[in-house]
């Protein structure tokens, strides 16, 4: 039977730690919330021993373990040694969101009591989990996240057999540089040059994802040169971070207000890579922004 896998879930209290937990566990993992790092590797050695051993293991390991926090790195070294693999996920945010998280869930930061104002102390927790932050293999930033955004993050990152060389995940994001640069994207690409549907009264009002939107984009000449282009980038660069061992890739297309142009191009480029083999997803960050119906934003404080 093959070893356990420990899966180290950790980041900014508020950033939303405790709804990966709760997914994580839906998923079928077996979740334990706030242990000592020091205790990681008993744990794991009751893992591999229980009569049903545990294949999947998630750790939730935050800023409340004090002091113990420290052992973090020693624990996984000595995890590893063990024979045991692992991967970290950092959930971040900005500071701002996790002020308004706070501010609305009216609950005490876990340093409030001593850094008192509570900026100050999220920005004291950011400078303490800055190591921890490079060391993670994934990081999910959900300040523009709803709860289930979170979930579907998730699922397709871990919802799936593992295999011993997993296919790299790759998430194409739309987004408007009116609202701000995506966090986690490792590439951005800018479409704000394409002719633009949001001055075409019939389409103002539409989006990329309906065909009216993506014919119009699709009809500026400089579109399918550009889609070449960005297509032939692509289908160069992105075997290479595969034979580099990256697990995760995003890729960011904005337009003003990411709610036409780079929507449709985003959609042509996921299917592009989908149908070189890859597997990518869509995410339209922006879309639903000035939406009444727009899903609630990750809450909770851990």
């Amino acid at each position: 039977m093959a070893a356990p896998h420990f899966l180290i879930v950790t980041g900014l209290s508020g950033a939303g730690k405790t709804q990966a937990n709760h997914f994580l566990e839906d998923f079928g993992y077996f979740c334990v919330d706030n242990l000592p790092p020091a205790l990681i590797p008993t744990f794991a050695q009751l893992c591999a021993s229980a009569t049903n051993p545990v294949q999947r293991a998630a750790l939730g390991i935050d800023i409340r373990g004090g002091e113990f926090f420290d052992d973090l790195s020693k624990a996984l070294d000595e995890l590893k040694g063990m024979g045991y693999s692992h991967r970290i996920l950092f959930l971040d945010a900005e500071d701002e969101t996790l002020v308004n998280r706070y501010k609305e869930t009216r609950r005490r930061h876990p340093l409030s009591a001593t850094h008192g104002d509570l900026l100050p102390a999220i920005q004291a927790e950011r400078t303490m989990l800055a190591e921890v932050r490079e060391c993670a293999d994934l990081i999910i930033n959900t300040t523009n996240e709803s709860v289930w955004r979170l979930r579907d993050e998730l699922a397709n990152r871990f919802l799936r057999d593992e295999a011993d060389q997993p296919q790299m995940l790759i998430k194409v994001v739309s987004f408007g540089f009116k609202y701000g640069l995506p966090m986690d994207a490792d590439l951005v690409f800018d479409v704000r040059f394409l002719v633009n549907p949001n001055y075409e009264p019939e389409l103002k009002a539409l989006d990329g994802t309906l065909p009216a939107v993506r014919k119009y984009v699709m009809g500026d000449s400089r579109t399918p040169v550009y889609l070449d282009r960005l297509f032939s980038l692509m289908e160069f660069s992105v075997p290479h971070f595969v034979a580099e061992g990256k697990a995760y890739l995003s890729i960011a297309i904005g337009c003003t207000g990411g709610r036409h142009r780079s929507v449709a191009v985003a959609v042509a480029l996921a299917q592009f890579l989908n149908d070189k083999g890859h597997s990518a997803r869509v995410v339209h960050r922006d879309l639903d922004r000035n939406s009444p119906h727009r899903a609630p934003d990750v809450g909770g404080t851990e």
